[in-house]
């Protein structure tokens, strides 16, 4: 019997871990670029971006494939192949000579990644049913808490070592992170639980998945959580410019991303342990509607700490959203083919962070920022809509037939 408690313990500090690492190299990316000879000004906010967006592309164009292969082989499999090929690339990232190879570097790092998605599979397919909502809750909070750290301690090392050193120690955190899951982490998984489904097509499986009521609704709901949020986030600091002096910017801004990620860090436990509970499907629709809520206001502050405050409160309630639907997608999902609804679900959320960011600039160049505020908060109120009409009667119908399962199984025991 596979402890499942021990194995989400190691993971959550093996996320920590490689979260914090990737996420140290985010801050001084275009820093990077004008050691690498990138001068201009206007060619290096094209470089910043295009590279920044590189990796999740190839990861969205990938996972799908990677969720085939961690059905076949495991979960644990993905986690390795993924932890230990990223700490090789990213190593690599310090020898690069010029933009073009640090591009194709994070190409390829994009090609190999899933080391999150991966480890989300295994717990949630090595975890009771009852407790998937709690183990993954906990498992966000590793995820949250390495990307507050991860730049904060990101700085500190580029500032005493460099960058090009800042993408060795990445590395290295990666591989230590991989070698404790290799030894520590063990898996319940028989090749035969796949039920010979090796279907072998992309498109054909895609439509096996989604036949499954909600698992397609829950895929446009995570792709608009997604852009909603990295719609604003990436752009935060405009907003933080016109709050305060330009000497604080960067002080504030990084303060105003981080209490967010704080706030998320504290709920996300309790909301995936009331998801166990209550029912994620109700945890995500009142997570979401409170998100959307409080993201109008933040169009009419006045002041920074105003700012500061509201973004606290939408982290409380970013806490149930991704972990509410990655409970309901395992629940929903084909049996024997976890890892490629998992797959499918991250591609969405690949889509959406890639988008929202693009979209999120093309508001402000015509409304101002304030007015992406507003639409954020129309997305996410769509969202609810998506959820309340087509999440929350298929998963209501399969907790009653749950229910009604587990009272037939008492009454044979009696």
């Amino acid at each position: 019997m596979i402890n499942w408690k021990r194995n989400l313990f190691i993971l959550v500090v093996s996320q920590f871990l490689v979260i914090s690492a990737m996420t140290m190299i985010i801050p001084f990316l275009p820093l990077y670029l004008q050691d690498l000879g990138v001068t201009d000004p206007s060619t290096l906010s094209i470089w910043a971006g295009v590279i920044f967006g590189a990796n999740f592309l190839t990861a969205f164009l990938f996972s799908p494939f990677w969720g085939r292969m961690g059905d076949k082989y495991g979960r644990k499999a993905m986690i390795l192949r993924s932890g230990f090929g990223m700490a090789v690339v990213i190593s690599l990232t310090a020898f690069a000579i010029g933009p073009i190879s640090l591009l194709l570097l994070r190409l390829l790092n994009g090609v190999i990644s899933g080391f999150i998605p991966a480890s989300i599979a295994l717990v949630s397919t090595n975890t009771p049913k009852e407790r998937v909502g709690y183990a993954l809750g906990i498992l966000q909070s590793g995820s949250v808490s390495g990307a507050i750290c991860g730049p904060l301690i990101g700085g500190v090392l580029a500032q005493k070592f460099g960058y090009s050193m800042v993408f060795l120690i990445t590395g290295f955190c990666i591989f230590i992170a991989t070698l404790v899951v290799l030894f520590l982490v063990k898996e319940d998984f028989s090749s035969s639980e796949i039920k010979a489904k090796q279907l072998g097509n992309t498109l054909t499986e895609f439509k096996m998945v989604t036949a499954r009521k909600p698992v397609m609704s829950l895929y446009v709901v995570i792709f608009l959580i997604q852009f909603a949020i990295m719609g604003v986030n990436p752009l935060l600091s405009i907003f933080v410019e016109e709050l305060t002096s330009p000497e604080s910017v960067a002080f504030f801004a990084g303060i105003t991303l981080s209490v967010m990620g704080f706030a998320n860090m504290l709920t996300s436990p309790i909301l995936g342990r009331l998801s166990d509970k209550k029912g994620a499907q109700y945890v995500l629709i009142w997570s979401m509607l409170a998100v959307a809520v409080l993201s109008i206001p933040q169009a009419f502050v006045t002041d920074i700490w105003q700012l500061i405050s509201l973004r606290f409160l939408i982290g409380l309630g970013l806490g149930g959203l991704l972990p509410a639907v990655n409970t309901l997608i395992r629940i929903h999902s084909p049996s024997g083919m976890e890892s490629r609804t998992y797959g499918f679900s991250n591609s969405a959320m690949y889509l959406g962070t890639m988008i929202g960011p693009i979209l999120g600039g093309v508001v402000i160049s015509s409304i101002g920022i304030r007015g992406l505020f507003f639409v954020s908060a129309l997305f996410l109120l769509i969202n609810v809509a998506i959820v309340k009409r087509k999440v929350l009667p298929a998963a209501n119908n399969y907790s009653g037939l749950e229910k009604g399962r587990k009272g037939e199984e008492v009454i044979a025991q009696n």
